[in-house]
């Protein structure tokens, strides 16, 4: 179904025809966990693109829906960086993590970015709490190379404090610091945290929000999006270099989970309004989807 530009009126025989095609995406998927990894660079595009994406999380907690927040931040760690004065230094794609960047890491995530969702989704009713890896053991972390510093692996998830979150009609926000069983923290990659989190839990979705349309055969092509993928055909653009830089991780995670029993796994761009509703409750959708084949 064709939806009307921004800024033009709907009629209300679209609003109805609307809600009539989300009604079976509705019933299908009450009660259903949705794991939704928002991107640090959707988060930091306006402040138009963060209330939309809170609103999408509220309607679908209305609706019945299971939805957990995982977030990133990486452009706002190294704007904080900038700031302060300290140059990052990336060793084959990964920010070099000394003991100073994991504290800036830990004060923009914990402190900045998921206090910014937290409050964002509760301006909708008072439904979200931030937490952090590092609360009740959420995640055990390992190191990733003695290279890097401080940057971590997910060794092991404990989901029983996001299951009783959920229980009491709880969003958790999650930021990803991680800790190893002697205290340390360290930063981890939150599309891996994402994926992790989704199959702890059995959830019957993982969606990553970022700043790209979704899975494409041609980088510079919006016309060569991909709708639909299996985790085989993801294996086979990694390796033949059509996924690269940033959407590896998301791509990885994607096939992963959906590997691990989750029900599909989707990417898309946070930056379009109402996106997450878009992908979820029509039959077009908006992104790529990835099932098992």
């Amino acid at each position: 179904m064709s939806v009307p530009a921004a800024g033009d009126p709907i009629p209300a025989s679209t609003k109805a025809a609307l809600f009539c095609e989300a009604l079976p995406f509705i019933q299908r998927y009450r009660g259903a966990t949705i794991v939704v990894k928002y991107g640090g660079s959707a988060i930091g595009h306006e402040s138009e693109a963060l209330a939309s994406f809170a609103q999408d999380v509220a309607l679908l907690r209305a609706l019945g829906m299971v939805p957990i927040v995982v977030h990133g931040g990486g452009p706002q760690i190294g704007a904080m960086m900038a700031r302060l004065g300290k140059v990052p230094e990336f060793k084959e794609g990964l920010r070099v993590t000394d003991a100073e960047t994991l504290d800036i890491a830990r004060m923009v995530l914990v402190g900045k970015v998921n206090r910014d969702i937290v409050g964002a989704i509760n301006l909708q009713g008072p439904l979200a709490v931030g937490l952090s890896g590092e609360d009740g053991g959420l995640i055990v972390a390992s190191q990733r190379d003695p290279a890097l510093g401080f940057v971590g692996d997910v060794a092991s998830v404990d989901a029983s404090m996001l299951k009783r979150l959920v229980a009491d009609g709880v969003v958790p926000v999650v930021a990803t610091i991680g800790s190893d069983l002697a205290g340390q923290a360290y930063n981890i990659n939150a599309d891996t945290v994402a994926g992790a989190i989704a199959e702890s839990l059995g959830a019957e979705k993982l969606v990553f929000l970022t700043d790209v349309d979704g899975v494409r055969r041609e980088p510079d092509s919006a016309a060569s999006l991909i709708s639909r993928l299996s985790p085989d055909d993801l294996d086979s653009l990694i390796s033949s270099g059509v996924v690269a830089g940033g959407m590896i991780p998301k791509a990885r995670a994607c096939a992963a989970a959906v590997r691990s029993g989750v029900g599909s796994a989707h990417v898309l761009d946070g930056r379009v309004e109402h996106a997450l509703v878009l992908e979820l409750l029509t039959a077009e959708g908006v992104g790529t989807m990835v099932v098992p084949r």
